[in-house]
């Protein structure tokens, strides 16, 4: 395992090491493994909604053997390979993953949890060590390689915003109406930090992804109180904290805690399918400019270290119309996101690294005539004023629309036809399927590791 100059820790508005070196954080996060969201993976709806499903279609055995487990009783033509099946989650992120970062020059790997790994919502106050030996196997192999790891909570019981990836079944972040919600994550955490306070390739805690706080101010009562449970059990480690308002709003926040990064996700819309696309233009590279300086402006203001924890385009497949001119744009439009954080020698890590191709863009195109008039009869009925009084405003009607009716309603729905597709699979068939996320099984995206390689200096 390559040497390690101890904890790293913010100084200023830098984050050293234990001789005092700054270190620059790059990398990207592991979306779709221990949280599993469903445009990356590939299933509608929510992850314990599928999993449920799942279960009930394949049975106790096949589900835990399909996930998690190679103590299911295998057929000898399986156990006869060098080493015996393993399942989704060791797929998805192995030696060899760790290995391919480290090519791309990238020195951080932000892991996404669900925290259904640690608790189990009707017993709340036991901690699963299921989870532990979950993130010890993806922690181990990144060190091996000298990569840092940033522990990210993506989900919360009741949901700390309103989308489907806090995986609550909700359009509703009940997190912040409930302090006995508040006080599990809490003890979650002192029991996370307790484990990983030895551990100096841990890079630190994040402790909430893309909060949504309505009143905007749960958000800084919450993390004054988890950083202090956290520094009573590990003193040393980094806490990442996200603003409110899904990573984008420190209106509400008053004060700096100590050792704390503060971090952004600085998504362009010119990245994304309805977006305008990107050609580089001196407009367009101020309103990027403008777009980051707006969100930084509370870390400028108190001289704390930036991290963007999440950013980057959508990308066009083959088979779309003019999907490499697409792709090429928006390669563009990430080497320019690049160059204004190493101007300013911020910490980022791209979301995502592996996904079905997809990367979160979604396409109306096809439903337009079913959720217009629907949108339509919306706006007819509530009076204009109070279209946007919903959280997140920014969102508009029709955000909410597609999120409650397709998001919530139809998605949930469709799980279930989703999981009909793997009835009756043998163990064969599922160890396959388990396989798809396989490093040797994905496509690399030759453009993208090239631009990561010039930022970091590397000449392919």
């Amino acid at each position: 395992m390559p040497e390690i100059h101890g904890y790293l820790r913010v100084r200023g508005t830098d984050v050293v090491d234990e001789d005092g070196n700054k270190v620059i954080l790059k990398g990207a996060a592991t979306g779709g493994h221990t949280n599993m969201e469903n445009f990356i993976t590939g299933y509608p709806g929510h992850e314990h909604e599928m999993r449920k499903a799942l279960l009930e279609v394949l049975g106790k055995e096949k589900y835990e053997f399909f996930f998690e487990k190679v103590s299911f009783k295998l057929p000898a033509r399986l156990i006869c390979n060098a080493h015996p099946p393993t399942q989704f989650l060791e797929y998805f992120f192995t030696s060899s993953d760790a290995k391919l970062f480290a090519s791309l020059g990238l020195n951080c790997l932000r892991i996404p949890l669900n925290h259904r790994y640690f608790m189990d919502d009707l017993n709340p106050s036991v901690i699963k060590p299921e989870g532990f030996k979950l993130v010890d196997r993806i922690v181990e192999a990144c060190a091996a390689e000298g990569l840092y790891t940033i522990l990210d909570m993506h989900t919360f019981p009741g949901g700390q915003n309103q989308g489907w990836h806090s995986d609550s079944g909700l359009h509703r972040a009940l997190f912040w109406e409930y302090q006995d919600l508040q006080d599990r994550a809490t003890n979650m955490w002192v029991e996370i930090a307790k484990h990983y306070a030895g551990n100096k390739w841990v890079a630190g805690y994040n402790p909430m992804n893309e909060p949504g706080d309505p009143d905007h101010y749960h958000l800084q009562k919450w993390y004054a109180v988890v950083e202090k449970a956290i520094r009573e059990v590990d003193p040393h480690h980094i806490l990442w904290l996200d603003g409110n308002t899904y990573s984008m709003d420190f209106s509400g926040f008053k004060d700096v805690l100590p050792n704390c990064v503060y971090a952004i996700h600085d998504y362009s819309n010119m990245g994304f399918p309805a977006g305008q696309p990107y050609d580089g233009t001196d407009e367009q590279k101020q309103i990027l400019r403008k777009q980051y300086e707006r969100k930084v402006e509370f870390m400028r203001e108190h001289k704390v270290p930036i991290w963007n924890g999440e950013f980057g385009p959508v990308y066009a497949s083959p088979g779309e119309d003019n999907y490499e001119t697409i792709n090429q744009q928006r390669y563009n439009l990430l080497g320019e996101q690049l160059s204004i954080y190493k101007q300013d020698q911020i910490h980022w890590s791209i979301w995502l690294y592996k996904d079905i191709g997809f990367q979160g863009g979604r396409d109306d195109t096809h439903v337009k005539h079913i959720y217009d008039p629907l949108i339509q009869h919306l706006k007819e009925e509530i009076p204009e004023q109070f279209q946007r009084r919903r959280y997140p405003q920014h969102w508009g009607l029709e955000g909410h629309v597609h999120r409650v009716v397709r998001e919530l309603l139809v998605s949930e729905l469709l799980t279930y036809e989703y999981a009909s597709y793997f009835e009756g699979k043998t163990t064969e068939e599922l160890d396959e399927l388990a396989a798809s996320f396989k490093l040797e099984n994905c496509l690399k995206r030759d453009g993208l590791n090239r631009i990561l390689q010039e930022d970091a200096g590397i000449t392919a």
